[in-house]
């Protein structure tokens, strides 16, 4: 029998080895990730002899596939594939690469791996992440060379390593890993860590004898092959959900980057229950193999109501296959992924507006947050806007765009009015003068609509104005009788103004109210009270100069400001009472007044005033 060949590691090696086994990974459960990765690539290229080699195979019938055996007792986990296997001098290639590669050059690459240096595949370096929990590393493996020795390659991973002659070996490779730390050779560890990273890996993997990849990588087969069961099975597996999901997407694309990708968006969003801010759970894959878990970056922040898988082979990686190199690319892939996912969503709104309309209700805040956020994506993310309005019944929701569509010759803007419910919004004096004039006003029910819409401007060229901020008047009642004059509203205004300067800013007759005696307008670039009242909620004051003193119209065809004109010539100080609670419901009205128990006070004090005694 011939002795073992005895091969030393030069000092950079020791060194290389140090930061491979200590630094590169972030989690020592990756090494099963890279064996079984190895074991993969071997079974294919295997596979891509097999039909262009022939018969010209050893053991030509053995079938492809990969199995894991751990042993608690003897304290090792083993990985076995069959696929090509590797003759002596492809064993010193391609395990002892590092050893051959043992230049500083190649060390200072290593160390700097996370610039552009693309390592991945060159030198062996997954092989050798064994080492961050074995001992003792023993390779056994035969050439798929009919007239191929065996051979049996052991290293402490400090030393060096050792290669001798095996006999009786089968087609392919077996690791074997003397563990220094003993939790993976517990069988449900390695199947835990086995699910998570190489699921999806295209051949069997089995596990003491139990197979364990049984889910399909569905976004690898044909659309047409796939059922909605399959779907559903597949969605429920990767995110965790036990109902069926809302919407899917399947779609490939090879131009300007190869992609497969299966998303799904949840039928609840989780955010509305919990309260609580969640993750995005797409994950990233390369050529079937986990890369990242719930991958940053893949999706703005505000698509993370999606859940699914995204696979590109195009994807250069550190040595260590765990995070991304190119940002740039990242970018692009992110570009790609977003713009699909956006014209996917407006297919599917334009197909079926009910269930759109299911689907806004539990994840509508993520698309209005991608509005106030993504400069890039904004008109897009606003056509998949949903809201009530004037024109829709009970809980129906109209789009941007079919707003627009439905505008009357001489409407140049968008108007929307924030309410706490139709009912609310309807009786709103900022909705008189539309009414009136029979325009479509957006009703704004979520504190954030109006933030959104104003945050957005514009939408295809229109102006989204708010309706107490719109520059629209009407034609004054022909009969006005019983109505101010002129210097009448112009004297009221002017001793309201005086009598409420602590209050407001301005007041002034009106032109466009109706049916109520007064209201309050916000002056041009305030902060609204929707705005304030969101800031309140997360915890943060808004600036004193977010909320300056409102101006204050009075209707001077409304009987009730009629009256208070003839009081003041008889009560000065009940005529102001009076419209000082007209001040205050107009403020109530407008959500100036968060809490309307500050008003009760003085409601109070005017009714004891105008009842007579009793008694």
């Amino acid at each position: 029998m011939s002795k073992p060949e005895k091969h030393e590691f030069q000092a950079e090696i020791a060194q290389l080895l140090e930061i491979v086994i200590h630094s590169l990974y972030t989690e020592k459960e990756i090494f099963i990730r890279e064996l079984i990765s190895n074991a993969a690539d071997a079974n294919e290229k295997l596979q891509f002899l097999q039909q262009t080699a022939g018969n010209d195979i050893f053991e030509p019938e053995r079938p492809l596939s990969i199995r894991v055996v751990t042993d608690e007792d003897a304290k090792t986990v083993t990985i076995t594939d069959s696929g090509i296997g590797m003759t002596q001098a492809e064993l010193v290639e391609n395990l002892g690469t590092i050893a051959h590669s043992g230049s500083k050059a190649f060390l200072e690459q290593i160390k700097q791996a996370k610039g552009d240096a693309r390592l991945i595949g060159q030198f062996g370096v997954g092989f050798y992440s064994a080492f961050m929990v074995a001992d003792t590393v023993t390779v056994y493996t035969r050439s798929y060379r009919p007239d191929a020795q065996g051979w049996k390659w052991t290293s402490d991973g400090k030393t060096g390593y050792e290669i001798e002659p095996a006999e009786d070996l089968e087609r392919g490779t077996k690791i074997v890993l003397h563990l220094r730390d003993t939790e993976y050779s517990e069988g449900y560890k390695v199947e835990s860590i086995i699910k998570r990273y190489s699921n999806f890996v295209s051949f069997s993997i089995e596990l003491n004898g139990n197979p364990v990849n049984t889910i399909q990588p569905l976004w690898t087969k044909n659309r047409s092959e796939i059922s909605e069961d399959d779907y559903t099975e597949f969605y429920k597996y990767i995110g965790h959900d036990t109902e069926a999901p809302e919407y899917r997407l399947h779609f490939n694309a090879d131009a300007p980057l190869s992609i497969k990708a299966i998303l799904f968006v949840p039928e609840r969003s989780t955010e509305l229950i919990t309260m609580s801010r969640q993750e995005g759970e797409v994950h990233l894959y390369c050529k079937r193999v986990l890369i990242t878990a719930k991958a940053k970056g893949l999706f703005p922040d505000w698509l993370r109501f999606l859940k699914g898988v995204v696979d590109s082979e195009d994807l250069p990686l550190n040595i260590s296959r765990e995070t991304m190199q190119d940002s740039a690319l990242l970018r692009k892939i992110n570009e790609v992924l977003t713009k699909r996912v956006l014209k996917w969503l407006d297919e599917e709104a334009q197909s079926d507006a009910v269930k759109y309309a299911k689907f806004f209700a539990q994840h509508g805040h993520c698309l209005k947050e991608g509005v106030a956020m993504d400069w890039a994506h904004r008109e897009a993310i606003a056509k998949l806007l949903r809201f009530k309005s004037s024109l829709t019944e009970g809980e129906s929701l109209t789009s941007l765009a079919e707003y627009i569509a439905r505008m009357p010759e001489g409407q140049k803007e968008i108007y929307f009015l924030h309410a706490p419910d139709r009912e609310a919004a309807e009786a709103s004096p900022d909705f008189e003068v539309f009414r009136a004039k029979n325009w479509e006003v957006l009703f704004l029910e979520d504190p954030r609509d109006e933030f959104v819409l104003e945050h957005l401007h514009s939408f295809d060229g229109k102006n989204l104005v708010a309706t107490g901020k719109a520059d629209i008047t009407l034609e004054r009642p022909v009969d006005r009788s019983k109505s101010l004059t002129e210097e009448q509203a112009k004297e009221l205004a002017e001793f309201l103004k005086k009598a409420f300067a602590e209050r407001v800013s301005d007041v002034r007759s009106s032109q466009r109210l109706v049916g109520s005696p007064a209201a309050v307008r916000e002056p041009e670039g305030a902060m609204n009270a929707s705005m304030r009242r969101m800031m309140k909620m997360m915890g943060q004051e808004a600036p004193e100069t977010a909320a300056p003193k409102p101006d204050f119209e009075i209707n001077p065809d409304h009987p009730v400001i009629v009256g208070v004109e003839r009081l003041r010539h008889k009560d000065e100080a009940l005529a102001t009472q009076v419209a000082a609670q007209l001040l205050d419901n107009a403020m109530v009205a407008a959500g100036l007044i968060e809490d309307p128990r500050a008003v009760l006070g003085r409601l109070n004090l005017l009714l004891e005033k105008l009842l007579p005694n009793v008694g």
